[in-house]
């Protein structure tokens, strides 16, 4: 497989995530998916030349990511839905262990949280 392949699978697996979100979420955390995908978009470029761990490490990020199963379910199927906050506290995970901090996606709704405990 060409070096390139992997990553532009991964990006257009990132495009169709946010393409999905769009009906089904607030602005709020459409924002939110929006930056997570950002940060995710530069992993996989910066990374596509990197070590085949951290390559893979790059990969189980956007998987987890864009192959959710927090989408409505079709046809009146049951699913657990998952929260893009929850997203991001995983990914945000993955980036510290990559040494990519400078990635880290911050959730609006932590410190907002923490203001209303004051």
């Amino acid at each position: 497989m060409a070096e390139g392949t992997g990553s532009a699978a991964l990006l257009r697996q990132l495009d169709r995530y946010l393409a999905g979100l769009r009906p089904h979420r607030d602005p709020d955390e459409l924002e939110l998916a929006t930056h997570l995908a950002a940060a995710l978009r530069r992993l996989v470029v910066e990374t596509a030349t990197a070590s085949a761990a951290d390559r893979a490490r790059v990969r189980a990020a956007v998987h987890y990511v864009a192959l959710r199963r927090g989408f409505p379910a079709p046809r009146g199927e049951r699913r657990p839905t998952r929260g893009v906050a929850e997203d991001v506290r995983v990914v945000n995970d993955i980036l510290q262990r990559l040494g990519r901090a400078d990635l880290v996606v911050a959730d609006p709704i932590v410190p907002a949280a923490a203001a209303n405990r004051d």
